[in-house]
């Protein structure tokens, strides 16, 4: 039985980008627990609703994804204080992809109209169908995407 989870996590395409960078994530302005409930192996999307924090343009797409490493849950240091927990995450080359015409086509989303209101939460739990249809929006085979071996996921030929 396939006990894979597949998580969603919001945070500004600049973030996203650090995060890959460094090969992590940060969930709910760095908090441990939603970070916690993830097992390695898991797959991890990242939404982005503008390009930097705190202002930037609108994007409203998902922006990387990758799976759980594992790893525990540590803390970072993002200097001025801010220790935010983090998860290592092995990201894949993917391309981003806007959310308006996936909205129909996702089973998390029950309302069109107010398809934004799950994002609001910051962290979030989907199916493995929606991960997958998200992957090949992404150019990730949505096959391999949803595999249970993380490192099964490969970006799409071109």
């Amino acid at each position: 039985m396939d006990t894979r989870r597949f998580w969603v996590i919001v945070a500004s395409r600049d973030h996203i980008a650090r995060g890959i960078r460094e090969g992590f994530v940060q969930a709910n302005h760095g908090k441990a627990g939603p970070l916690r409930r993830m097992r390695p192996g898991d797959g991890v999307l990242c939404y982005s609703p503008r390009t930097v924090y705190g202002g930037g343009e609108a994007l409203q797409g998902f922006t990387a994804i990758g799976s759980v490493d594992d790893a525990p849950v540590v803390q970072g240091d993002m200097g001025g204080g801010f220790t935010p927990w983090r998860r290592s995450v092995t990201f894949v080359p993917a391309s981003e992809a806007p959310i308006a015409p996936l909205i129909a086509e996702l089973d998390f989303i029950p309302d069109p109209k107010r398809w934004g209101y799950r994002f609001r939460f910051g962290f979030f739990e989907i199916g493995g169908a929606d991960f997958a249809r998200i992957a090949a929006a992404m150019g990730v085979d949505a096959g391999e995407a949803a595999a249970a071996d993380p490192a099964g996921i490969e970006p799409r030929a071109a």
